[in-house]
């Protein structure tokens, strides 16, 4: 690998919902070892995380990797703009999606594994149909893509986070697309005491990572400002706001069941929290409230986190780091770091 490559090289994870199957993908990727030991020895169906990286899966250089639902193909985001279809069984390359000319950005499966949405830095986002290998529906942005999330709901509806941009949601079936603000919702009590200034810095704030709660119905976005913003997804309407951090909100990610969410921040901290019951028609607005359950970071070498993730059974975190390729793994129960996966030596020079 170059100098310019490691310079520009980033640090993406992702676990797969199906519990025994784990992957993370530095610059390449490394596989689960679980899923055929697991038909072997029962003691490895009790572990819920990984222990070792044993072998790497090559197939270019990856900015970015997403497992599908079902945990046996695994997306992979090259910095070419080539998206490759791993398949974890025989660990070889399913299929080679060329449609992008830049980095990929961000990567989202549909819910039954047929669609793929890739964003790339070229301001495209490009759904793929893999039953055919052909695009489903194509769509350019007004500025680079920072996270693309596919409904669960409909597979065509999808949520963007631009860059320098407010957040649209775009219907890949007829091309149209939707602004929605990121003003955060205050109450009428705070609005009245707000400043000048601060009515300003509000209007100011961008989206910088959308997702889709487990039904579709809502959109949780966190904005520049540590806001999160959740959204109604029919009527684009903020139904409720609350700061979590004093930086720039960088990545959200649910559960399996979509009850917990965690949140990776720039102030350097990952935090775990439960989402109330959005689908409940009774749920008022005023009734949502939303608490951290847990905080994790190095409190020693005040690290920076990359990627965070679940686990398939929700029950752990784990974040990748910037720079020095280590993998961090902590339990929900008491919130303990459990476990460091290291990077290969060579990762480390």
């Amino acid at each position: 690998m170059s100098a310019e490559q490691q310079d520009t090289s980033t640090t993406v994870n992702s676990f797969s919902s199906n519990t025994t199957i784990w992957a993370a993908i530095r610059i390449y990727a490394f596989p689960p070892t679980t899923m055929n030991l697991a038909l072997i020895d029962p003691f490895v169906l009790s572990l819920d995380y990984p222990d070792t990286t044993t072998t790497s899966l090559r197939s270019g250089h990856s900015t970015c990797a997403r497992f599908n639902r079902a945990g046996d193909l695994l997306a992979s985001g090259r910095v070419d703009g080539v998206v490759t279809i791993i398949d974890v069984e025989t660990q070889g390359v399913a299929r080679k999606l060329r449609g992008h000319t830049r980095q990929i950005q961000s990567l989202s499966w549909s819910k039954d594994g047929r669609y793929l949405l890739s964003a790339g830095q070229d301001w495209k986002v490009i759904l793929w149909d893999l039953e055919t290998g052909g695009v489903e529906g194509e769509w350019r942005c007004c500025g680079m893509v920072y996270f693309a999330d596919l409904s669960a709901a409909d597979d065509h509806l999808a949520v963007l986070s631009l860059f320098d941009n407010q957040p649209v949601l775009v219907d890949l079936r007829n091309d149209t697309s939707y602004k929605f603000s990121s003003v955060p919702k205050r109450t009428r009590e705070e609005s009245e005491k707000l400043s000048e200034k601060q009515v300003a810095q509000d209007a100011k704030q961008t989206t910088t990572v959308a997702i889709f709660t487990a039904s579709g119905s809502h959109i949780l976005a966190g904005t520049s400002k540590g806001w999160l913003n959740i959204i109604e997804t029919a009527s684009r309407t903020t139904i409720y706001s609350t700061k979590i951090s004093a930086g720039v909100i960088i990545h959200l990610r649910l559960t399996s069941s979509g009850r917990d969410m965690v949140v990776n921040a720039q102030d350097r901290v990952i935090r775990t929290m439960h989402l109330p019951p959005l689908d409940n028609a009774t749920l008022e607005a005023d009734q949502i409230h939303l608490e951290v359950e847990h905080k994790f970071q190095d409190v020693v070498n005040r690290l920076s986190w990359n990627h965070v993730a679940f686990s398939g059974s929700g029950e752990y975190v784990m974040a990748s780091t910037y720079n020095n390729h280590d993998i961090y793994i902590w339990e929900r129960n008491h919130g303990s770091l459990v476990k460091i996966l290291e990077g290969p030596k060579e990762e480390h020079g």
